[in-house]
C-alpha cells in the first residue's frame, strides 16, 4: 500500500502543470528551460529515493522547491529497479502567463533573436538548419544573397523541404561534391515540385537519354530541369528538324551541351546564317560541323568569323579541310596565329594533304607547346618562345 501512494505521490510531482497541490510546490529546473537529461532519463532508476534528494542537495538536481516530497521519502526503500513513471519530454509547456519569481526569471537563458533585417546570410546560419546544411555541402552564400529574392527564400525553406530535393538530385547520380556548386549556381530548383522535377526526369528518360546521361546534363545545366517538359520538347524538335539530324544525333550533341536546351534559340539562328551566307559552308557541311563541335552554335559570331578568315584566307586552308578539322574554328585564335607564323618563319607551312611536310589543322590547334615544337616544327622550345617575343 505504501509503494502503491509513493509512485501516485511521486507521479503527481514531476508532472509540471498538469495538477497542482496547494501543499507542494511545483519542480523548477536551475537555468534549464528544459528538464535537464538526468530527469529526461528517469529518476526512477535508482533504488531509493534518497538518490533523488542527494542530487537536489548537490545542485544537480530540482530547486529546494521539490524537497518537501523527497525529504519525506528519503528512506522509504524501492524494491530493485522501478520503470521511469513519466516523460517530461511529453509534459504540456507552462503557460507564458504564469507568475515566476524574480530569480527564477534570472536563471531563464534565451536564444539570440533572429536579426529583423540583414544583407548578410552568415547572420541567420545559427539559428537556421537549412542554411547549416547548404554551408556544408559547399554552396556560396555570399553568391546566393547579392541575388534577388534568393536569402528570403531559403529562410523559408524547411529542412525537410530541402532533404527531399536534395536526395532527388542524389538519385540522379549527382554526388556531394557536385552538389554545392549547382546550387550555387541555381538556388531556385529548391523552388520546384518533386512532381514538376520528377516529371521532366521521366520525360527525357523516355527521350532514350540514359540515367548517367541525365544526371550529367543536369550537373553541366543546372538550370536543365527548371524548364518544362513543352519547353525541352520544342527545343529538342528544333534542332532535329533545322539541322536534319536523326534522333541519336540530336541526342549526342544536346547530352554533349546540354545549356542547348535551357538558352534562346536566336544565337543559335544566327550562327548558323552566319556559317552558310558569311562563312560559305553548305547545309551538310553545317551538319557535319555541328555534329562535331557543338559548340559553335553557341559561340560569339565575331570570334567564329575572325578566326575563319584568317583559317581560309590568310593560311589558305579550303572549306574541304576545315569541315574535315572544325576544331580550328574552336581554338584560339591566338594560339593559331603563332603557330602558323612559327611554322611559315621555318618553311614548315604546309596544309594540303597531297603535300610534303603536311601538318594537321588538329594537331596544329590541340598539341602543347612541347609536342607542337618536337613534333610538327621539330624545333626547340626555346626558339618557339623567342619567337613569339617578336610578334
Amino acid at each position: 500500500m505504501a509503494l502503491a501512494q509513493f509512485r501516485l505521490l511521486l507521479s503527481r510531482t514531476l508532472v509540471a502543470g498538469v495538477t497542482r497541490n496547494p501543499q507542494v510546490q511545483p519542480l523548477s529546473f536551475r537555468g534549464h528551460a528544459a528538464p535537464p537529461l538526468w530527469v529526461r532519463g528517469g529518476l526512477c532508476r535508482s533504488g531509493t529515493v534518497s538518490r533523488y534528494s542527494e542530487l537536489a542537495g548537490r545542485g544537480e538536481g530540482p530547486a529546494p522547491g521539490a524537497a518537501v516530497v523527497s525529504s519525506a521519502l528519503t528512506d522509504l526503500p524501492l524494491p530493485g529497479s522501478l520503470p521511469c513513471l513519466v516523460d517530461l519530454d511529453r509534459a504540456p509547456p507552462l503557460s507564458p502567463f504564469e507568475e515566476i519569481s524574480e530569480e527564477e526569471a534570472v536563471q531563464i537563458v534565451a536564444l539570440p533573436p533572429l536579426p529583423p533585417v540583414s544583407t548578410a546570410l552568415r547572420d541567420y546560419v545559427n539559428q537556421s538548419e537549412t542554411l547549416r546544411m547548404l554551408v556544408h555541402l559547399g554552396v556560396d552564400l555570399s553568391k546566393l544573397q547579392a541575388r534577388r529574392n534568393v536569402g528570403s527564400m531559403l529562410l523559408r525553406m524547411g529542412l525537410q523541404d530541402l532533404q527531399e530535393r536534395l536526395l532527388f538530385l542524389r538519385d540522379l547520380g549527382l554526388q556531394e561534391p557536385q552538389l554545392g556548386p549547382l546550387l550555387t549556381r541555381n538556388p531556385f530548383i529548391l523552388t520546384e515540385t518533386l512532381e514538376n522535377l520528377r516529371a521532366r526526369v521521366s520525360y527525357l528518360r523516355s527521350k532514350r537519354f540514359s540515367s548517367e546521361e541525365v544526371g550529367s546534363m543536369v550537373c553541366r545545366a543546372p538550370y536543365l530541369l527548371n524548364f518544362s517538359v513543352q519547353r525541352m520538347d520544342n527545343r529538342l524538335g528544333f534542332y532535329q528538324t533545322l539541322l536534319g539530324l536523326s534522333p541519336q544525333k540530336t541526342r549526342d550533341i544536346v547530352t554533349r551541351l546540354p545549356r542547348l536546351l535551357c538558352g534562346s534559340l536566336e544565337p543559335v539562328k544566327e550562327n548558323l546564317k552566319v556559317c552558310e551566307l558569311e562563312l560559305g559552308f553548305r547545309p551538310n557541311e553545317i551538319q557535319h560541323v555541328v555534329t562535331r563541335i557543338p559548340k559553335l552554335l553557341t559561340a560569339n559570331k565575331k570570334r567564329l568569323r575572325e578566326t575563319f578568315d584568317y583559317v581560309h584566307n590568310k593560311m589558305a586552308v579550303p572549306h574541304a579541310l576545315i569541315v574535315k578539322f572544325p576544331q580550328v574554328l574552336n581554338a584560339s585564335l591566338l594560339r593559331i596565329r603563332e603557330r602558323h607564323l612559327f611554322l611559315q618563319y621555318l618553311g614548315k607551312a604546309q596544309y594540303d594533304p597531297a603535300q610534303p611536310g603536311y601538318v594537321p589543322l588538329d594537331q596544329l590547334v590541340s598539341l602543347p607547346d612541347p609536342e607542337f615544337c618536337s613534333e610538327l616544327a621539330t624545333a626547340s622550345l626555346q626558339d618557339f618562345e623567342l619567337f613569339q617575343k617578336t610578334l
